[in-house]
């Protein structure tokens, strides 16, 4: 019997076929969050063509209450083997951190819906960039993390870049006037979807299943959307009926997008993919509206992506190799202590 490996066969190497199954995921992931980014962009048509007929809180209660059922089937579908089913998913030992993430990200969808009604598609969406900008500043003091200068300064470049696009005492600008009420509330509600963030971390890290807090939130939002929809209650024709609907299902099937590129590819490959969503809401509202960001608009949507990627990049890539690299100077790997052992 021969002692060395019987050779390969050419063009055969071993873990290629594990290698095109990685390349091959990679690319349904990357695919996943482009289509998730487009039908985000989607929905954002459909609470736009209802042209401010509907309350604001009634279209909160039907985008919730719509995607109440492709949610649940998601969650029983991606439900880890042996691990709760059907209403079990609903079980909690924390409903007041549930109820703190209800009351932020219903505010944080408040501004959404309310900007799309007033604003540019594009404008929206790249106002909503600045959630990493807020969750950066907020995390210091809820969260304890430090922030180091590079962070710091690319929060401030990326505030400039709000600057640039809502232009405030220009006299002109997007920010003054008719807009500025809504500019106003699509960036409250970026800073609540920071604070939502923040909250789901608290909660994941004890122990709270992404299930759980996502059809949470889906039920909360149908009950207090609901409640708060009774005072100035509109009823819909065929045509907002059908908005309607596709403003839930259309959200619905974004989050599941959005759920299988995650769950398909390393969120460091993933995350960047979703700044796609302003090329798509800058192309319906192209088509459908006419609008088209003015030079200053496009800077400051340029310098909000670039200060997000670059505050993505610190957090996914340097920060977490530097602290690696400082736990394993202050803990050698097993292998490197009986080397310094033989030496000794």
């Amino acid at each position: 019997m021969s002692s060395t490996a019987e050779p390969c066969p050419a063009g055969n190497p071993p873990g290629a076929e594990a290698q095109r199954g990685l390349m091959a995921a990679r690319r349904r992931a990357i695919l996943s969050v482009l289509g998730a980014a487009a039908t985000f962009a989607l929905a954002a048509v459909a609470v736009k063509a209802l042209q401010g007929a509907i309350p604001v809180m009634q279209v909160i209660l039907f985008r919730n209450l719509f995607a109440i059922p492709p949610l649940f089937l998601l969650a029983m579908a991606t439900a880890p083997a042996g691990g709760p089913r059907g209403f079990g998913l609903l079980a909690t030992r924390r409903p007041w951190s549930h109820a703190q993430r209800i009351f932020y990200g219903l505010i944080g969808m408040f501004g959404s819906f309310y900007g799309y009604m007033h604003l540019p598609l594009a404008t929206v969406t790249a106002l909503g960039f600045t959630m990493p900008l807020f969750l950066t500043a907020l995390s210091i003091p809820l969260l304890g993390e430090k922030v180091g200068w590079r962070r710091a300064s690319a929060v401030a470049v990326g505030f400039l870049g709000v600057l640039l696009i809502i232009r405030p005492g220009s006299g002109t600008g997007p920010g003054t006037g008719e807009t500025a009420l809504p500019m106003l509330a699509v960036l409250a509600g970026a800073v609540a979807w920071a604070l939502a963030m923040i909250t789901i971390r608290r909660m994941g890290a004890n122990g709270e299943s992404g299930a759980t807090i996502v059809l949470w939130f889906a039920l909360g939002g149908t009950l207090v959307g609901g409640a708060a929809a009774i005072p100035g209650w509109v009823w819909p024709d065929a045509t907002q009926w059908a908005l309607l609907a596709a403003v839930g299902l259309i959200s619905a099937l974004a989050q599941l997008l959005m759920t299988a590129a995650y769950r398909g590819g390393e969120t460091t490959l993933v995350a960047p993919f979703e700044y796609s969503g302003i090329l798509w809401t800058m192309s319906f509202g192209l088509f459908f509206w006419g609008e088209w960001p003015v030079a200053l608009d496009l800077a400051g949507i340029a310098v909000l992506i670039a200060s997000g990627l670059y505050i993505w990049h610190r957090e996914t890539r340097v920060l977490p190799a530097a602290r690696a690299q400082a736990a394993g100077a202050a803990n050698p790997p097993q292998a490197s202590r009986l080397a310094n052992q033989k030496r000794s």
